[in-house]
């Protein structure tokens, strides 16, 4: 059975960075240290196959009480189609230091029907919101 788990010493960041530096559409070639350092500053959840190795991940981006940025989810390709992400999803948003969020936030190029299902919508006042991209971590979207 695979599990779910926010325990860091678990991760395992080499997989981390191989995946999102050469398979992510959003990361291609980011830097090992810049994953590292997202991975720091987040509340991380590794996925783990019956063997213990890990095949997905996501990370959220948060104070913990009023906003979350979802990012960095992925399931490795040997384990999809089995609702892996739609587990990991469920977990994330119900993890018990995220509740009573005033707003989550996440960026997807071809999930949407995934954060769908969680509530998720496209932005509607998009004039609200803007952004500042610098640096050479900047080149790679999050």
């Amino acid at each position: 059975m695979y599990e779910i788990s926010t325990d860091r010493e678990r991760l395992d960041l080499d997989r981390i960075h191989r995946f999102l530096s050469t398979q992510a559409y959003w990361s291609p070639g980011v830097r090992r240290e810049v994953v590292e350092r997202s991975v720091a500053g987040s509340l991380a959840f590794g996925v783990y196959a019956p063997g213990g190795e890990q095949v997905g991940f996501a990370r959220v981006v948060t104070d913990y009480a009023t906003f979350a940025w979802l990012a960095d989810v992925y399931i490795e390709a040997g384990h999809r189609a089995q609702g892996l992400a739609k587990r990991l999803v469920a977990e994330v948003l119900e993890h018990p230091d995220l509740q009573g969020l005033r707003r989550w936030m996440l960026g997807t190029k071809d999930a949407h029907e995934l954060y769908r299902r969680f509530g998720f919508d496209e932005l509607h006042d998009v004039g609200r919101f803007m952004a500042l991209e610098t640096g050479p971590a900047a080149a790679v979207p999050d």
